[in-house]
């Protein structure tokens, strides 16, 4: 039953259930419409608690897109058939499904009992997206021989299809006969109209239910109880044959797939478009995703290029003030070419994550979390569920992470993106990034754009990546190891003023990260507060590596304002609140002990050296004052 149809139903009462093509009355007063399940001589008799001829939502839906509703399911506020959704909003009524005029007492009843059983008690429908359904289904041995109620229900189905028809009618139809002629109308042709309004708010609903056994079941992986780690290695079955069955995954290094004839198509023409090996990747990541689909591009930037062209002209986007640096100028310097608005906001604050979105208006939102690079913690579910509301995408850069120890399409984020140059490769070999979906039809949209653009994966870094996934459970356990213990290093050195690691109990964020995360991560960046001393400690360390990127079996260290952030202008770095002395380091695999004693040394020097200078200060000053 659409409870709030019957909240808002038919204010003209009669103590008759008239149905309106037939020119008397058929049935006395009752409260629902019983349908006989005649396939099965045996089985339950289905109770449909339905009592509009409409759908309130489906009103607000007509409104919103300046449509009209059929001309005989409502009335307007004088008692008059409308086909304008304002007049019925505006003091009308909805009529009954039979399209008679009795209908408030009857949904008052029906209400009163579906209301309390289906959790549609609610003061305000509309708002709490709440409409309630009830159907119920009893066992015909209850109500005594179930062949004479059979029977008996059959003589009233007959008197209301064989009354006297009023001119102009043919047939009259029963609710249930109108529904499945329109369930057919809706099979053959293989679709089902839906307004967009109504399938965004349907998404916001979805994302509050249980997205994680959702996106197992619509990934379809055979083995869904089966742990990440135990699918890095052992992946469902792939749509790609192998007639050697080898060991591990083919490498198909070629451009072009012979066809079977000049007139038939394989299943491979160009690689392009697709090819054996990028489609293992994909459907592998699509399961350790929890999604229906994924797509292999041949970076993380060129993933969120395409997702970005989901926008239309004149749309926008809002995303994070605290992002990697290739994003922030893909944002500023590319997006906005394109006739698309964008603005920047604190994203760990969803009061101005809600501001910043324009219903109507802002058709993105893209979120980092942990933020790169000082490692500020987003609520995704909160954020998705924003976005949605106001008919937004939003898609979430998971690269720090990874769905080993964060999954941002189970907390209802439309896609999400993983630069695999990081943790899938895990060896700097190769350069990927990966955009994961639940939606097929969004997958669609983005297989197009990466084929139109080019932007798919090469087959070797295809290869590389299936590699890859074998060992990154590992790579990651270990990383995520060691940087526990140099994060409690860094804590108690004198020369680090703020500290910023996801996996602190006292980090501000610490109990939204421990809602939508398994794991702090490997990265960690700090404060010193002294640009000189930040920088003797980056050239000083001995086993990491100076460069951009992380998610290197091999420790890294950079100053982000100089590198990996050195794109965003200074004033715009200042403005946000990333200075030039913030340290970001990417935690390897190598022996804890051996980095802390590397960061040690190196920590210690630059320590000594900022004494040294403040003493030297200090001497000028006092020369200066005698």
């Amino acid at each position: 039953m659409d409870v709030a149809t019957a909240a808002h139903g038919p204010r003209h009462v009669s103590h008759t259930y008239i149905h309106t093509r037939s020119t008397c009355t058929q049935l006395a007063s009752s409260p629902a419409c019983c349908h006989w399940v005649r396939a099965r001589l045996q089985g339950p008799v289905v109770m449909d608690m339905a009592t509009a001829a409409y759908a309130w939502f489906g009103l607000l839906e007509a409104k919103t897109a300046g449509r009209p509703i059929p001309g005989d399911v409502a009335l307007d506020s004088r008692g008059q058939p409308t086909s304008d959704p304002n007049e019925v909003l505006s003091g009308g009524a909805i009529r009954v499904f039979d399209r008679s005029h009795k209908g408030s007492n009857l949904a008052l009843m029906v209400e009163l009992l579906a209301g309390p059983l289906v959790g549609a008690a609610v003061a305000d429908k509309l708002e709490q997206r709440n409409w309630g359904n009830l159907l119920l289904a009893v066992d015909p041995e209850l109500l005594g021989d179930a062949d004479v109620i059979r029977a008996r229900t059959q003589v009233v189905l007959d008197r209301v299809k064989h009354a006297e028809r009023l001119p102009g009618v043919d047939e009259i139809l029963l609710p249930s006969e109108r529904g499945n002629r329109l369930a057919q109308q809706r099979i053959s042709s293989g679709m089902v109209p839906i307004e967009a309004n109504l399938y965004n708010n349907l998404k916001v609903m979805a994302s509050k239910a249980d997205a994680g056994s959702a996106g197992k079941a619509a990934a379809g992986t055979s083995a869904p109880q089966l742990k990440l780690q135990t699918l890095l290695l052992h992946p469902a079955a792939s749509a790609v044959a192998d007639p050697y069955h080898a060991s591990g995954p083919p490498l198909y290094q070629t451009a072009t797939f012979g066809q079977p004839s000049a007139t038939e198509g394989g299943q491979f023409d160009y690689t392009r478009s697709g090819n054996p090996t990028r489609t293992m990747l994909e459907e592998q990541w699509a399961a350790l995703e929890g999604g229906c689909r994924a797509l292999a591009f041949t970076s993380g930037m060129a993933a969120l290029a395409v997702a970005t062209k989901l926008v239309s002209v004149g749309g926008h986007i809002v995303a994070g003030d605290d992002i990697y640096g290739g994003t922030s100028r893909l944002l500023a310097a590319v997006v906005p070419a394109g006739g698309v608005s964008v603005s920047n906001v604190d994203m760990a604050d969803i009061s101005a994550v809600k501001a910043a979105i324009v219903p109507g208006k802002t058709q993105l939102v893209m979120v980092e979390s942990p933020t790169n690079p000082r490692m500020q913690i987003c609520d995704i579910k909160a954020i998705a569920a924003a976005a949605h509301a106001a008919g937004a995408l939003m898609c979430v850069d998971n690269s720090f992470l990874t769905p080993l120890y964060q999954r941002p399409l189970d907390l209802g984020a439309d896609i999400s993106m993983t630069s695999g140059t990081k943790y899938i490769g895990g060896h700097g070999d190769t350069t990927l990034g990966m955009l994961a979906v639940c939606d097929a039809e969004l997958g669609k949209k983005l297989y197009f754009l990466q084929n139109a653009e080019g932007a798919g994966l090469a087959p070797m870094d295809c290869w590389l990546a299936l590699r890859g996934l074998k060992t990154m459970a590992l790579r990651m356990e270990r990383s995520v190891a060691n940087a526990g213990q140099i994060a409690e290093f860094l804590a108690g050195h004198p020369l680090v003023r703020k500290l910023n690691y996801a996996g602190q109990p006292e980090h501000p964020g610490a109990d939204v990260h421990a809602a939508q995360a398994s794991s702090g991560g490997a990265m960690i960046s700090f404060e010193t507060g002294d640009l000189e001393a930040s920088k003797m400690i980056v050239e000083l360390t001995k086993l990491y590596k100076v460069t951009v990127s992380f998610g290197n079996v091999v420790s890294l260290i950079s100053l982000p304002c100089f590198m990996s952030h050195a794109s965003i202008p200074a004033e715009v770095r200042s403005a946000r609140g990333l200075p030039d002395d913030l340290v970001r380091i990417s935690v390897g695999i190598e022996d804890a002990a051996d980095l802390i004693a590397d960061l040690q040394q190196a920590m210690d020097a630059a320590l000594a050296d900022q004494r040294r200078r403040g003493a030297s200060s200090s001497s000028s000053s006092s020369s200066s004052s005698s």
